[in-house]
């Protein structure tokens, strides 16, 4: 499990998956006459547009702020990753950082582990929790 599944899972948030293929569609997506050449009937379900799975919302920010409310040390989690990693009682070290920075696809310029690429983190952790249904303000995703 990379670093990333460990914060979404810390706060309910689930990874977006693309729906199966029914098994209706699977067993006659297209129809084959007599002599082997298609007929052009295609079965209900491959007609129908795939429809992306619905993404249930998670109130992550509500999440965050209780259990900075409950932390006894003064994070910052709304800028920094090393904070909101501590939040979430995640390992914060450097090397834990550059795991999540090359999970995530870390601009190379950016990993030398410095504030560029922390930054980046950052916005990127929030990116995918926003994209996976957390509720993250657009002013935070900029």
């Amino acid at each position: 499990m990379g670093l990333l599944d460990k914060i979404m899972d810390k706060l309910g948030v689930k990874k977006a998956t693309a729906p199966a293929p029914s098994d209706a569609f699977k067993a006659s997506q297209v129809k084959v006459d007599l002599d082997g050449e298609r007929a052009g009937i295609y079965s209900k379900a491959m007609a129908e547009e795939a429809k992306p799975a619905e993404i249930p919302m998670v109130d992550v920010m509500s999440k965050l702020k209780a259990m900075a409310k409950a932390n006894p040390e003064q994070l910052d989690w709304k800028v920094s990753i090393v904070d909101l990693l501590k939040l979430l009682g995640l390992d914060s070290s450097l090397e834990a950082r550059k795991e999540l920075a090359v999970e995530l696809g870390c601009p190379p310029e950016k990993m030398d582990g410095g504030a560029a690429m922390n930054m980046w983190l950052h916005k990127e952790v929030l990116r995918q929790l926003a994209k996976n249904g957390g509720n993250i303000p657009k002013e935070m995703l900029d």
